[in-house]
């Protein structure tokens, strides 16, 4: 175990609280109340431990290597299976000074007599303008029946990972079994793993990325060099739709840039960036064509601006969604209805998958 350094409050007789720091990240933490005397800041402590409590703390590197993508997407697949007491989420505006307001959110989620988990995730649009990712997070994990907390996660790699996972997992009951062409539109944080995610769950032998920015979509590029399927940045948005198997979209676009005149029989799209509803990524026609499946009916019908702005246009009605991912995972709706059919999936996350992903990586440290 490494030295331990402290974070005692006062130098005072009684009770400090130390820390052990590993330096490493990855590996426990102990937060312990113990008898101390007056020391200078430099000296080691030494203590009696009373009541002592275990917390890891898991970096994003922790976080990737504890959740691999077919372990992940079976692991949604169970929990949406299961369920578990899921409040709704908070919403908080964030003013910016000259720049688009941020967002706050609050997701708690617990199963009784198992683990209670809150992440505390921000997304603030404009930071790319400052070479800073748009979304940050931090995941915390608590026993459900005493609240000792357990785990502090990195809630960004979660979060990427497990919203990468639950799209898969709607493709593997929504897209054609003979799904081949995956289309990426958007190049942010979320593009590789979509990617990563989405060939995972079908056999993709071809990967097309497409970015406002070309360059951007070169770099999502680069991280596949060595995949086992071929990937190329395209320019025509339009042609590259007309020719794809799977859309997945993950933009914080607030104009519709998916067009329904351009979807094809037999496609699946996947839409995952637009979670507020003055957003969306895809049109009217694009709702109206597709057989709508969403991630929970609550999310979607308070929160997803292509769901709620073409319910207001008129191009589709709240009873129009076919089913969410519960009942796709418990049999209780069908998946498309044909090969010619034109399927929708429309995701703005869950705290359920967040705390399916937490549990996941911890029983993955316990391997």
């Amino acid at each position: 175990m490494s030295p331990i350094t402290t974070a005692s409050t006062a130098d005072r007789p009684g009770c400090c609280l130390n820390v052990i720091d590993n330096q490493g990240g990855g590996c426990p933490i102990l937060f312990v109340w113990a008898r101390t005397v007056r020391l200078r800041r430099s000296t080691i402590i030494l203590c009696r431990v009373e009541q002592p409590t275990i917390m890891i703390i898991l970096n994003a590197e922790s976080v990737a290597e504890a959740l691999p993508y077919d372990a992940l997407i079976d692991a949604l697949d169970a929990a949406f299976k299961t369920g578990a007491n899921i409040p709704d989420r908070s919403h908080y505006p964030v003013e910016v000074a000259d720049g688009a307001d941020g967002t706050l959110l609050l997701m708690p989620c617990w199963q009784t007599g198992g683990r209670l988990g809150v992440k505390i995730a921000t997304v603030f649009p404009d930071n790319s303008r400052h070479a800073l990712s748009a979304v940050n997070a931090s995941y915390f994990l608590m026993d459900a029946t005493t609240g000792v907390p357990l785990a502090v996660l990195d809630g960004t790699e979660l979060t990427l990972r497990r919203t990468a996972a639950a799209s898969a997992l709607a493709a593997s009951y929504l897209s054609r079994g003979d799904s081949k062409t995956l289309l990426m539109v958007g190049t942010g944080q979320l593009a590789p793993h979509m990617v990563a995610a989405h060939a995972t769950s079908r056999d993709i032998d071809r990967v097309l990325i497409w970015g406002r920015r070309e360059q951007a979509a070169k770099k999502v590029e680069d991280n596949f060099s060595l995949a086992s399927f071929s990937i190329e940045t395209v320019t025509d948005l339009e042609a590259a739709v007309r020719e794809a198997d799977i859309i997945s979209c993950a933009t914080l676009s607030i104009e519709a840039i998916i067009k329904g005149e351009w979807l094809q029989d037999g496609q699946h799209l996947d839409l995952v960036g637009a979670f507020r509803q003055d957003m969306r990524e895809a049109d009217g026609e694009t709702v109206s064509r597709a057989e709508v499946f969403v991630d929970t009916y609550s999310g979607a019908l308070s929160e997803a601006g292509d769901i709620l702005q073409a319910i207001e246009e008129g191009a589709m009605k709240e009873s129009d969604i076919v089913g969410d991912l519960s009942e796709l995972a418990r049999g209780k709706c069908q998946g498309r209805s044909s090969d010619k059919a034109i399927t929708l999936f429309k995701s703005v996350g869950s705290a359920l998958e967040d705390l399916a992903a937490a549990e996941l990586v911890m029983r993955n440290q316990s391997v």
